[in-house]
């Protein structure tokens, strides 16, 4: 499409107006392509008809690059008309017309908020949609869909843009609201009604030793609220890097145990570690027993036993993660009987260069304060200790080790605004404020992701720290993989890519899944657990 000046716009506008033409509003979408839905939003279409009455023709045309040969159906909708209320506003739907919380019905487009008017199969790199389609007085809504074919590479790229377009058999102005984006594929791991569970949370993701993707989460049975509700812990399995991810298992699940129902045997908020040394996998949560199905976070009180207080379980696996030992209660260990209540920080933990086993933990002071800190191992998970916090007012952290010894524990900060860093060369005992604390990573006040890739584990040969959340100090959109290459002192606007612009639960848990590829794990706007891959110099743009 050849592009043209501010002013050349605004003229070629004006002689259409002139004309008696109405605009076409364009919004091209950044949010996920999913391999496994049979619809996904490309381009939301706003059409004032004032002067017109058929939406005769769009064109579009997919770039050189583009593998046509995995893409199933273009699709064009008509989603109907605005309300009244709305009037002088604007907007680009009436409604959602995917679901990404209706349970069993997140694949595909809501039948009740479209019509389907055209589809072109098999698309060559131009495609024309002739929908010529009877427009109602006022505001029209259409969208383009994009299915791809089963088997589709996680790793490619459409890139489309929408080139011209009809009323009334005429040449309409286009009128675009957002740039040109390229739309990256995924995998809808875990949908609502999957297995009959309500609702999927709190990612947490690795890489095992053997190259498995190992994805753990909370499964909401009965809806999408907090413990204590009936809540497992979930792990799916990817052996080819997460284009295909095996079916459910349920490492945590405590059901009626002690005569309890299974809505106060509630356990989650799983993280994950690979003990890079022996190659044993470990899962660690929250189980709480009791407390009248009301939230744990506030009804959890101190001592430690079970029927007061919630308690911190762990389960390991030594076969790759196809089998799980039962729970070992570690309460006692490592929480001061006072604190209210003590948990990990959800996602990962790690494996420092010694052998030490690391998970990010927060506790409920005596005086209902959160505070974040580390808990650690030194006999590959035998035995665990803590020490003090890192930060007060904190809860969910991840921690990294950036030199040999020298742990950044990253913080979801109730201060708002962005993110809290501390760090730590004595695991814990003493802990120095980080210089990009509260500065330079911004937040909604929500869980995010960290890991550090060292320069020898990466194709770039580079040590780099990878950070993901909603990229936002408002709401949990935006979701953004950035990078730095400084130690974490800043994450620079090139070094970010835009996963999701939609809205969302807003959790994330990153991998690396190969030397060259970065894997995510997160709640998205299109499916409660979404695994995207990206090159990890797409995201680190290394100038030449």
């Amino acid at each position: 499409m050849k592009k043209i000046t501010l002013l050349g716009f605004l003229i070629l506008i004006t002689s259409f107006l002139m004309s008696g033409a109405d605009t076409i509003m364009v919004k091209q979408t950044k949010i996920p392509i999913l391999i496994d839905r049979a619809d996904n939003l490309l381009f939301y279409l706003r059409i004032d008809a004032q002067n017109t009455e058929e939406l005769s023709e769009i064109r579009l045309l997919f770039s050189e690059d583009v593998n046509l040969e995995e893409i199933e159906s273009v699709k064009l909708y008509y989603g109907g008309t605005e309300s009244p209320q709305r009037m002088g506003q604007t907007h680009f739907s009436p409604v959602q017309y995917i679901s990404s919380h209706a349970q069993g019905k997140t694949k595909a487009a809501n039948p009740s908020y479209s019509v389907r008017v055209v589809e072109v199969r098999s698309p060559k790199n131009e495609v024309t949609l002739s929908p010529n389609y009877s427009l109602f007085p006022g505001i029209n809504y259409f969208w383009i869909s994009l299915q791809m074919k089963p088997g589709s590479s996680l790793l490619s790229v459409i890139d489309v843009e929408m080139t011209s377009a009809k009323l009334d058999g005429k040449d309409a102005p286009l009128a675009f609201a957002t740039e040109r984006a390229p739309h990256r594929m995924g995998i809808g791991v875990r949908h609502a009604g999957d297995d009959g569970v309500a609702a999927f949370r709190i990612p947490g993701l690795v890489t095992s030793l053997e190259g498995t993707l190992l994805a753990v989460y909370d499964v909401r049975h009965n809806s999408s609220v907090d413990l204590q509700e009936y809540v497992d812990v979930g792990l799916s399995r990817s052996t080819d890097k997460g284009q295909t991810w095996e079916k459910m298992r349920l490492p945590l699940s405590y059901g009626e145990y002690g005569g309890m129902p299974k809505a106060q045997n509630g356990v989650g908020d799983p993280a994950i570690l690979v003990d890079e040394k022996t190659g044993a996998i470990w899962i660690i949560a929250l189980w709480t027993h009791g407390m009248g199905n009301g939230r744990a976070w506030v009804n959890s009180m101190d001592g430690n036993g079970k029927e007061t207080t919630g308690q911190l379980v762990v389960t390991k696996s030594t076969d790759d993660g196809k089998t799980w030992s039962d729970p070992v209660n570690i309460t006692e260990q490592v929480k001061d009987p006072s604190w209210n209540l003590l948990l990990q920080g959800p996602g990962m933990g790690i494996t420092m260069l010694d052998g030490t086993l690391v998970f990010p933990i927060q506790f409920i002071d005596s005086t209902r304060i959160p505070n974040a800190g580390v808990m650690y191992s030194k006999d590959q998970g035998e035995t665990w200790k803590i020490h003090s916090l890192a930060r007060t007012n904190t809860t969910e952290a991840q921690v990294a080790e950036v030199e040999p010894g020298v742990l950044m524990l990253n913080m979801r900060d109730n201060r708002g605004g962005s993110r809290a860093v501390a760090v730590t060369s004595d695991l814990g005992k003493t802990w120095s404020e980080h210089p990009s604390s509260r500065s330079v990573l911004q937040e909604p006040v929500c869980m995010a992701s960290l890991i550090n890739v060292r320069a020898k584990e990466n194709v770039l040969g580079r040590d780099i720290l990878l950070f993901s959340n909603p990229n936002s100090t408002q709401h949990r959109n935006h979701i953004t993989i950035k990078a730095s290459l400084d130690g974490g002192l800043t994450f620079p606007e090139e070094y970010q890519l835009l996963l999701d612009e939609d809205f969302g639960w807003g959790y994330s848990c990153l991998t690396m899944v190969d030397e060259e590829t970065v894997g995510i794990l997160y709640e998205s706007s299109v499916a409660h657990m979404t695994f995207q891959a990206v090159k990890l110099s797409e995201i680190v743009r290394m100038h030449k």
